[in-house]
């Protein structure tokens, strides 16, 4: 009877189609994890990013990958398969037009390194083992250090027009020029006598002529911050074919205009909603007035890391008795609490998450003013409506599957499904009547209509229509953001190291995942447990390809992206 047992156990995994989707292998997965390894030891290869040398073998490299996934037999492969080839491919082409970008702008600024072939020379020579003639090397040192000083007399004197843009490009590579230079100086630094002795003065002449000429592109970059629109706050806008095609790679068929329509429509519900919320309080139709009564009921200080422990075992607790997801015991176990530093709420002033939750709350050496804005910011209705978007069933416990299931495929991390899915349940929580009160139904709109600002305020700016000045005051006046955290906010978007359609992720994520969930579970072709779970199991991508792989799509080749989930507009 025991042989009958693997037999059995295959044929159980044949036989229950969701179990077999989900822990289905990919040929594709060689690939994917070849490409990364490939690319990164490229990279750890050739340290000089800025440099011609490495531009070109990387641009080498993206077009042979091209060329290798090219003799896959597509119409071979399954859906799930196919899925994988369009975000390899996707991606393959994507890291070479930014390395073609990178050439250009290298090519269009590189008059402010005209020394930067120098140290490339001298750390190719490194790289092989090359022995250097220590008299011929210090030669080219004294004339090196020359040639960074002459540069950076004319930039300071103002002889050269420089941008913002171009500042920060030059102050981004001269530390990666120096950092290399040391490096490979250190390479040969006391294990070859006649190199050491007859270079070490003059490496480091050229070292102080490097930290000379960085320190004066940092003081420019400070002028321009004084000549700023009074925010203090200097990012980089993309423009409208750069931010355009930024959303065909994250496969949106929506123009910019029509983003910021949904994100309209999206006010107008909220607005509706916060004018019940603010009639049963008893404020009319003033709901401002509504929201600070809201926002002054905050708990003392210390009493902030209890009440978000409390409200995670709260919606753990909610999910499961509405059946919306099945929670792994480890994961309700393995996450932790840590307090944000108020170095790092200047630029997330409320709650951050993933791992662990990440709070925000005042500190002994904050003033008084700036105490009542982060308690207000974090009071216990605003935290009630976002601990569970950081925590289970949001971000903790998509870190958690994402490590178990299919994890080579977080590479194709996106917004989109990362933060998207964690707006999707404060949706549908939500709908679940997760609000007890009007204060927490304001405390859930407050985030909702945060949301519905980002996709506005982040895409005017990179469009080149407002400021960052005109943002937070946009956040202020039509969310009801405490000054301070709307400057925190719209500093985190665009010097926070995050990419210009982040902030549009979230409620557009969040509204494909929802156009999703009407089509699959309350049409009844799917339960809301089998459909987060094969969500999480499936791994991070873009939507349009969860969409393809849990309706068993015909994927094409040449597939272009038309998943209308909010509407034509």
């Amino acid at each position: 009877m025991r042989k009958l047992f693997p037999v059995i156990s295959l044929l159980l995994f044949v036989a229950h189609p969701l179990f077999a989707q989900v822990n289905e292998a990919s040929s594709i997965m060689p690939y994917i994890n070849q490409y990364q390894a490939d690319e990164q030891m490229l990279k750890r290869k050739y340290p000089l990013k800025q440099s011609p040398e490495y531009l070109d073998r990387m641009d080498r490299f993206y077009e042979d990958w091209l060329t290798k996934i090219k003799k896959i037999a597509f119409d071979q492969l399954t859906v799930n398969e196919r899925v994988d080839y369009l975000l390899l491919k996707r991606d393959i082409n994507a890291d070479l037009r930014e390395n073609k970008e990178a050439l250009e702008t290298f090519i269009l600024t590189k008059f402010s390194i005209p020394f930067a072939l120098a140290i490339s020379n001298f750390e190719q020579k490194r790289r092989v083992g090359a022995q250097q003639d220590g008299l011929k090397t210090a030669a080219m040192f004294d004339q090196l250090a020359k040639d960074i000083e002459k540069i950076e007399k004319t930039v300071k004197k103002g002889e050269l027009t420089l941008t913002p843009t171009q500042l920060k490009w030059i102050g981004g590579t001269l530390s990666q020029y120096q950092r290399v230079f040391v490096d490979s100086y250190k390479f040969y630094d006391g294990y070859d006598p006649q190199f050491t002795k007859a270079t070490k003065t003059d490496y480091h002449h050229v070292v102080e002529a490097l930290k000379n000429y960085a320190e004066t592109v940092k003081g420019l970059s400070i002028k321009y911050q004084h000549d700023d629109d009074g925010s203090g706050i200097i990012g980089n806008p993309i423009g409208k074919e750069a931010f355009e095609t930024l959303l065909k790679e994250e496969m949106l068929a929506y123009t910019p205009a029509q983003l910021e329509a949904i994100a309209l429509k999206e006010f107008a519900w909220c607005d509706k909603e916060m004018l019940k919320a603010s009639k049963q309080m008893g404020f009319g139709k003033d709901w401002k007035k509504a929201l600070e009564k809201v926002k002054n009921d905050y708990p003392a200080l210390g009493k902030q890391p209890e009440l978000v422990y409390g409200l995670a075992q709260e919606a753990i607790d909610f999910i499961q008795q509405n059946k919306l997801i099945e929670v792994p015991e480890l994961a309700k176990e393995g996450w932790s609490m840590h307090m944000l530093s108020p170095q790092q709420q200047l630029y997330a002033p409320f709650f951050l998450g993933g791992e662990s939750v990440l709070i925000a709350y005042p500190t002994e050496d904050m003033s008084e003013e700036v105490k009542l804005m982060t308690m207000r910011g974090n009071n216990k209705h605003f935290s009630r409506a976002v601990v569970f978007h950081e925590l289970i069933p949001g971000h903790n416990l998509q870190y958690f599957m994402q490590n178990r299931y299919k994890p080579y495929r977080k590479v194709f991390s996106t917004p989109f499904w990362t933060e998207g899915w964690s707006l999707y349940w404060e949706m549908l929580l939500w709908d679940h009547q997760f609000a007890k009160t009007p204060e927490d139904k304001i405390g859930m709109l407050f985030w909702r209509m945060h949301r519905c600002a980002r996709i506005i305020f982040s895409m005017n700016y990179h469009l080149g229509k407002w400021t960052p000045k005109q943002c937070i005051d946009f956040l202020v006046e039509r969310v009801g953001f405490e000054r301070s955290n709307a400057a925190a906010e719209v500093r985190r978007s665009f010097t926070g190291n995050y990419g210009p359609l982040y902030q549009i992720g979230y409620m557009l994520g969040g509204l494909q995942f929802s156009a999703l969930h009407k089509e699959l579970v309350e049409t009844g072709k799917m339960s809301n447990v089998e459909f987060h779970e094969r969500i999480l199991k499936e791994n991070t991508m873009p939507v349009e390809m969860v969409r393809a792989i849990l309706t068993n799509q015909e994927l094409k080749e040449d597939h272009a992206t038309s998943w209308k989930f909010a509407g034509s507009l």
